[in-house]
């Protein structure tokens, strides 16, 4: 995740809608896949909620057991899945790396899937953006929020490789 989000005049977005929700395997294997990607300075996944405790009726309170609330491995991190994977937006730094992107969710997706080229993340704070991280937040960070979402229960995930080979380059120098 190399560049920050405020030069984004030269930057592709795109989405990858597949036709069915993934299962939480097959996300961790395409977020797994995108991870590995040069290129992709953002990622976004986006789904329905999966409710930890039923809300209403005779079970008010009780834990409930989905399916598709697994844990995944993304890196060398653990994440509980909190929504069911609907679609996934990126911000990708070139044409090669799009190709690279589609030839990925060909590989790891059995079915069919929209891939769009658009506008999917705000360049400009919105109020939410400024409620969660205040006035002078990462630039990376801009549209990345859920509302309702509580600011423990959001995950940033940045690509080791680049940290250690700025630590590898700061050692060098001095």
């Amino acid at each position: 995740m190399s560049d920050s989000a405020s030069n984004t005049e030269d930057l592709i977005q795109i989405e990858i809608f597949p036709s069915r929700i993934l299962s939480p395997e097959t996300a961790q294997k395409l977020i797994t896949e995108l991870y590995r990607i040069d290129g992709i300075i953002r990622v976004m996944v986006q789904g329905s909620r999966l409710p930890e405790r039923v809300s209403a009726g005779p079970g008010t309170g009780e834990k409930v057991e989905h399916p598709l609330r697994k844990p995944i491995q993304i890196g060398d991190q653990v994440i509980e899945l909190k929504i069911s994977v609907g679609r996934i937006r990126l911000e990708i730094s070139n044409a090669e790396t799009k190709e690279e992107v589609r030839s990925v969710c060909d590989k790891v997706l059995p079915f069919a899937f929209e891939f769009r080229e658009g506008h999917f993340f705000r360049r400009t704070p919105t109020v939410t953006d400024y409620a969660k991280f205040g006035p002078n937040s990462d630039p990376c960070l801009l549209g990345m929020v859920d509302a309702k979402a509580k600011i423990d229960q959001l995950v940033f995930i940045e690509k080791q490789e680049k940290k250690q080979e700025k630590d590898d380059g700061k050692d060098q120098d001095e």
